[in-house]
């Protein structure tokens, strides 16, 4: 049995439709393992009660859980305290949590570097808050193999650079962030540095405090949990510093009419009544993913993303974008069809059982800076195998053969 085959093992829905499928749109959202689904299952037939302030054996027994998701979650990212770690409905509600926090401590003519291969949640939030400010946002250049420029980087003027927001890999090229070097750059302005995390977070725990970021989002959904649960780490001292985002229950210390005080962190962050059956569940999904051998994994999804980029450049009419190196890269292979429109790509490719993704990848400034419009994706998980690499060249060839 291959490793992907003994991986697909945990995961529900690959024993549970009928016809085969190649699934390889990991980038967007992974399949949800056993664990997850049986732990949120659980929470909803029987221990379903709000968290946090009940006092009766049920609402006892979800608080026990949810908290329990936390020390998982932590766990995984290597930090020390559970309360440390904010739970959020995703990456995008704890990118948009420390950029309205962290942009009211910052003031007209300060600077955030963002890093053109983000996604629109590491951009977006950032021009919400920072423009009213008149806090200038300013591009971190990308090389034509889809890395962060570090040398154009390393020779810009950072006197003004407040905030540094990075992807930790790249749902576009697979590129990991070097991480040492965005710290050198950070420190030369005591700048913080916001790490988006969902494209790193399924590929196996995360040491967190060795990366010397200051915030840290990720998202069930990609790390094989639920939908609608994320995580947010915030350095402790910055923590307790920063003004909460959301107003409302849970959050406060004390309230009247004239004014609040707020609780302390995690909890002045997690403003109302969280979505707790997806959190419980990410939990399990991150205690599974702690449990399992990551050197083999590595080592699997290494060799077939270079099976992938291998095959593909078997194709005059492909060009992929990204390192072709597979050094400090993650199993994200974006590529353009010439004269071909991804979505027509992955159409076809759906008549052969595959799942591929077509768009810009809600990242428009990469695509702006390759001069694309939009990309054909295939992205790896721990389940896949040689076979949904050969389903997709073989879809992919006679896609051409038809199309192109």
């Amino acid at each position: 049995m291959s490793t992907g085959q003994a991986i697909r093992q945990h995961f529900p829905i690959f024993s549970g439709i009928d016809a085969p499928f190649h699934f390889l749109d990991n980038a967007a959202t992974g399949q949800i393992c056993a664990a997850a689904l049986e732990a949120q299952t659980a929470f909803e037939r029987h221990s379903r009660a709000n968290v946090k302030r009940g006092v009766y054996k049920l609402a006892d027994r979800a608080t026990q859980a949810f908290e329990a998701a936390r020390a998982a979650v932590a766990a995984y990212l290597g930090v020390a305290n559970a309360d440390d770690v904010v739970l959020t409905s995703g990456a995008t509600m704890g990118l948009n949590i420390i950029a309205s926090s962290l942009c009211q401590r910052l003031q007209a003519g300060d600077v955030i570097l963002i890093s053109e291969l983000e996604h629109h949640s590491n951009i977006v939030p950032w021009q919400l808050h920072a423009a009213p400010r008149g806090i200038k946002l300013e591009p971190i250049t990308v090389t034509d193999e889809g890395r962060l420029d570090l040398d154009a980087l390393a020779a810009c003027d950072t006197a003004n650079v407040k905030v540094i927001a990075v992807t930790h890999a790249s749902n576009v090229t697979g590129a990991a962030t070097d991480m040492a070097a965005i710290r050198a750059i950070a420190e030369r302005s005591n700048a913080w540095i916001v790490v988006d995390g969902a494209q790193r977070a399924p590929h196996g725990p995360i040491d967190v405090p060795s990366l010397g970021c200051h915030a840290y989002a990720l998202s069930a959904h990609k790390m094989f949990g639920p939908t609608g649960a994320g995580a947010l780490w915030i350095e402790p001292g910055l923590a307790a510093d920063l003004p909460p985002f959301l107003g409302g229950g849970e959050m406060i210390a004390q309230v009247s009419i004239a004014r609040s005080t707020f609780a302390k962190p995690p909890h002045k962050f997690e403003a109302g009544t969280p979505p707790i059956g997806p959190i419980i569940g990410m939990g399990a999904a991150a205690a599974w993913l702690s449990s399992l051998d990551w050197a083999e994994l590595v080592a699997h999804e290494k060799q077939l993303t270079e099976m992938l980029i291998n095959r593909l450049e078997e194709f005059p009419e492909v060009s992929i974008l990204g390192p072709a190196s597979m050094q400090e890269r993650y199993g994200v292979v974006a590529f353009d069809v010439a004269d071909v429109h991804p979505h027509d790509v992955c159409q076809m490719l759906d008549q052969f059982g595959v799942c591929l993704r077509g768009g810009h990848h809600c990242a428009q400034p990469l695509m702006d800076r390759f001069d694309l419009a939009a990309t054909s994706r295939a992205s790896l998980a721990p389940y896949n195998d040689a076979d949904d690499i050969a389903a997709l060249i073989h879809g992919l060839r006679e896609t051409i053969r038809r199309l192109g």
